[in-house]
């Protein structure tokens, strides 16, 4: 866990937080339809939008050579870029997919990367977000893999193999994943053993927080923690298409949809039940 001294006014705006877009999988039409739903909400939200957190897996595997970055989501990176000159923070965490950002969104789109929780401040509100991978209990292969990965040899030796072979047996590598998870049913509830919200009981019995926000799980959820914190989980944009929004009055998980009109497709969001 990271200490911020990110304090955030909202004056009548609000803070918007999604992860777990996963563009790029698991084939180039899906992930392009898929980033067009995610550029719509980002032109919904941006008016209200005091700032904008991407809690990781935003790509479905990202990997900075010195020269080169992956191919396929320029219209996302162009909103971004469009949004950044319009004066809205952007904040950027990686996930698991998308471990090794190095500067490029930095130096680029003048976002800030996080790779571990950070703690912000929200009109005195304590609030720790991340993406999530890693923590609590369980997941031990992950968690040496993890160690494995985000090693300086590690990504030195990657970086000499060429893109065309790097990223697609990288990609290659995701998928399979993505496979191994769906057969393990990891995307399922697991009441009191799910291992997110069982790390945020373990911190605010030290560490006492107004909320916790992360991803990971692919699912959304709003739990509570001790008496007076509550744990959100994201969920992902895969099929769900959820986001956190805060304001100064309330948060809330909500489902971003289209909706067919007589005047054509039109977006909307609807509060999360």
């Amino acid at each position: 866990m990271q200490a911020s001294d990110l304090n955030f006014s909202l004056q009548g705006k609000k803070l918007f937080f999604a992860s777990d877009f996963h563009l790029g999988a698991p084939d180039f039409q899906s992930s392009r339809e898929r980033q067009a739903r995610i550029i719509a909400w980002l032109d919904y939200i941006a008016d209200e939008a005091a700032a904008i957190f991407l809690v990781g897996d935003i790509f479905d595997f990202w990997f900075e050579y010195k020269q080169v970055i992956p191919k396929g989501q320029l219209p996302f990176l162009a909103k971004l870029s469009q949004l950044r000159d319009r004066g809205i923070p952007i904040l950027f965490f990686t996930g698991n997919h998308d471990l090794w950002m190095q500067d490029y969104f930095t130096q680029e789109l003048g976002i800030p990367v996080y790779t571990h929780p950070i703690e912000i401040l929200v009109e005195g509100k304590k609030i720790l977000v991340g993406h999530g991978d890693g923590l609590g209990p369980g997941d031990p292969t992950y968690k040496v893999l993890k160690k494995v990965f985000t090693s300086p040899i590690a990504q030195w030796l990657f970086r000499w193999t060429h893109p065309d072979i790097g990223i697609s047996l990288a990609r290659a590598w995701s998928g399979k994943s993505r496979i191994s998870n769906s057969s393990k049913d990891e995307q399922r509830f697991l009441g009191a053993d799910e291992w997110l919200w069982a790390y945020c009981k373990e911190v605010e019995q030290s560490v006492p927080h107004d909320c916790y926000i992360f991803g990971h799980r692919h699912l959304p959820l709003q739990l509570p923690v001790g008496q007076s914190a509550t744990y959100f989980n994201l969920g992902e944009w895969v099929s769900q298409n959820t986001y956190l929004e805060m304001s100064s009055s309330e948060t809330q998980l909500i489902t971003f949809s289209t909706i067919p009109s007589p005047h054509g497709t039109r977006f909307e969001s609807n509060s999360y039940q």
